[in-house]
């Protein structure tokens, strides 16, 4: 199986992680380990989650961006997602995340906070 990987980039206390084709139990582990360190090393305010390469996602991929909400929320920062296409879109309403993650439509509105006129 083809190792999946994630592509990180610091904004100021902005972390945007692209998100790889699939968001399964086989690279979960690496996204949360490196994005823990990641937030502790560079104080990190807010964490964009990027879809637009993202087809699959499975209930660990769940269990990783509602972990990473928690840590967000209980620091006084916010974990957002962008760029979530139909399949991506449907698993984050079944699974909840939907109300607890603010979504844009683009990456820019994503790390502004705000959708653009």
């Amino acid at each position: 199986m083809k190792n999946q990987t994630f592509t990180y980039e610091a904004r100021g206390q902005v972390l945007i992680i692209h998100m790889p084709k699939e968001l399964d139990h086989h690279n979960c582990k690496s996204l949360r380990l490196e994005t823990d360190f990641l937030m502790e090393e560079n104080c990190i305010r807010r964490i964009v989650f990027d879809f637009s390469n993202t087809e699959f996602m499975d209930s660990s991929g769940i269990g990783v961006l509602l972990g990473r909400y928690k840590q967000m929320k209980a620091s006084g920062g916010e974990a957002v997602y962008c760029c979530a296409g139909q399949q991506v879109a449907r698993i984050l309403r079944v699974g909840g995340l939907e109300k607890l993650l603010k979504g844009f439509e683009s990456l820019e509105e994503a790390v502004k906070g705000r959708e653009e006129a």
